[in-house]
């Protein structure tokens, strides 16, 4: 179907307009020069400076920043405790991290069901997986919309279980008053380019327990420490360090850690100008029939990292593939988040099959992701707008 075809082959847009893209200001590129000129470009000084500001941002007791969101849920797994014959509950409707994580250490993904109306996993799916082999919960922010955490609290509470707060798209979002990375026992983050705050790379772990804050300190860096009342043997001198636990080489850079600084003096108002355009999107699609607009829950203040468009598939001619094409046709180039974990050929290969969370799988049929960040214009998303407009007046039933 060539859709530019609909008004004598003009698209709303010549230019190409694409779902995510990072801001760097001046004040970015003098944070990494600083960086760059100083004697320190990793290990360094500006390591600690980043911990500090994110603890200050949240509130959390301690912050230990690593290479990526993916390492920032492997170390929080392995402080957990999670291993062999062990289960963790996840959602499918994330980036595969959130359940490779338990694979890392040996335990296995169960995949809870989402909320078909908020997109965030269901608590009352959560509880219908517990068995006797689960250890921990992660729970995802999709979208940056906090998740339903008194319930989910709750639940872990009654069954002794480990709550981490995938928070890799929701720095920023307050839940009940409580900023994200205070809520659950660890709180992950993610600094890729199309997230709220960039490093380029880069994650954190955050959590308000010494015990975990010590394990993830030694998992970020080789399981290797200085610290004497973890070794084993007396310090032979001010070079002496031991390997007492088997971890890995996560560490984040000074280069990254300077521009994380930088950025998050923008949080706020990187968050205020996300709240604006997901309300202009919000209006704008309400009485719209054939697209449906995520529900937000009232104790969530989100920052919001993705904007969800879901299609009613049965007031269109068209199916998600179809209109994802037309509207790349008409420049606004989106996509999908996400294909469900268990759908690859990997987690087939575990035995995992289609079917186990029909509402998840639902969704996946019908969602796509607009273009969403800070420095996206009126005019861009008017254009973003009038293409949803045009697509789904040509293509309703």
């Amino acid at each position: 179907m060539n859709t530019p075809a609909i008004e004598g082959g003009k698209p709303i847009r010549e230019s190409k307009l694409y779902y995510g893209h990072q801001y760097l200001d001046e004040a970015d590129y003098k944070a990494v020069e600083d960086v760059l000129k100083s004697d320190y470009l990793t290990c360094g000084p500006k390591i600690e400076e980043l911990e500090q500001k994110l603890c200050k941002l949240t509130g959390a007791k301690h912050a230990v920043v690593c290479s990526n969101g993916t390492a920032a849920l492997h170390i929080a797994a392995m402080a957990a405790g999670l291993g062999e014959g062990d289960e963790l509950i996840t959602t499918p409707i994330t980036f595969a991290a959130s359940a490779n994580c338990a694979l890392y250490v040996g335990a296995r993904p169960v995949f809870a069901d989402i909320n078909p109306e908020t997109y965030n996993i269901d608590p009352t799916s959560i509880k219908a997986h517990i068995t006797d082999k689960t250890k921990a919960i992660v729970a995802v922010d999709y979208t940056g919309q906090a998740c339903e955490w008194d319930e989910i609290l709750a639940i872990a509470k009654e069954n002794g279980l480990v709550t981490i707060e995938d928070a890799a798209h929701s720095i920023g979002t307050i839940y009940d008053g409580r900023p994200v990375g205070t809520i659950a026992d660890m709180t992950t983050f993610s600094f890729h380019p199309v997230k709220t705050v960039t490093g380029g790379e880069g994650g954190a772990v955050l959590t308000d327990s010494d015990e975990y804050y010590k394990k993830l300190l030694l998992y970020r860096s080789h399981g290797i420490t200085r610290d004497a009342s973890l070794m084993e043997h007396e310090s032979d001198g001010p070079w002496y360090y031991e390997q007492v636990d088997l971890g890995y080489n996560y560490r984040m850079t000074d280069i990254q850690a300077g521009l994380l600084i930088s950025q998050l003096d923008k949080l706020d108002m990187f968050k205020q100008r996300r709240q604006k355009l997901v309300a202009r999107y919000d209006e704008a699609f309400k009485d719209i029939d054939g697209v449906i607009v995520q529900k937000d829950i009232d104790k969530s203040d989100t920052c919001r990292h993705l904007y969800i468009l879901r299609l009613d598939t049965d007031k269109l001619k068209v199916d998600r593939k179809q209109f994802f094409e037309a509207m790349g046709a008409e420049g606004i180039c989106c996509n999908v988040h996400y294909i469900p974990v268990y759908y690859f050929p990997h987690y087939k290969r575990l035995g995992y099959k289609k079917g186990l969370c029909p509402n998840a799988e639902a969704l996946y049929e019908q969602m796509m992701s607009l273009p969403l960040y800070y420095a996206l214009s009126d005019e861009e998303q008017d254009d973003v707008i009038a293409a949803v407009k045009k697509l789904t007046e040509y293509y309703h039933i």
